[in-house]
């Protein structure tokens, strides 16, 4: 029995310091092994975001220790089969990625809020996280079929 490759996953934000990172880590997690998945930046921060580690921590038991904020230029020559944004911006701005890559937009808002205090932070890292979670588990319940399907995919970031 051929076994097939893991699907290359792309999470793109603006700084690659909570949601993408988020995104991309909840996927290694859920995924099973049928995704490779990383995160990037159009603009990095340098740094991920504290909160996002311990979200992933504490609510889902992933060590996100080696994650690291790093801009999509140093992924350019690599081709993915999926490319999610997860902000706007990030949307709006993200180059063509070569090869057959298909498109998604999960746009959430950002929980990096300096306004907040620790624990108003922390409880909105856990909804964007709680949010991201739920697109990434029923990504990863369809068929290998069902995720060429350009509208069904599009109907998770709606759900």
């Amino acid at each position: 029995m051929a076994s097939t490759a893991p699907a290359k996953v792309l999470v793109l934000c603006t700084g690659n310091s909570a949601r993408s990172i988020l995104g991309e880590y909840l996927l290694r997690s859920r995924g099973g092994g049928r995704f490779e998945a990383y995160s990037a930046g159009s603009h990095p921060t340098g740094r991920v975001h504290p909160l996002a580690r311990r979200v992933l921590s504490e609510r889902y038991g992933i060590d996100a220790s080696s994650a690291r904020s790093k801009s999509w230029t140093e992924l350019e020559d690599m081709e993915f089969d999926y490319l999610i944004t997860v902000c706007g911006h990030a949307r709006e701005s993200c180059p063509h990625w070569p090869g057959r890559t298909i498109r998604l937009h999960w746009g959430l808002p950002d929980p990096a809020d300096p306004s907040l205090s620790e624990t108003e932070a922390f409880d909105r890292f856990v909804q964007v996280a709680e949010r991201l979670a739920g697109w990434v588990d029923r990504f990863c319940a369809l068929s290998d079929a069902e995720r060429r399907d350009e509208t069904l995919l599009a109907r998770i970031a709606s759900l």
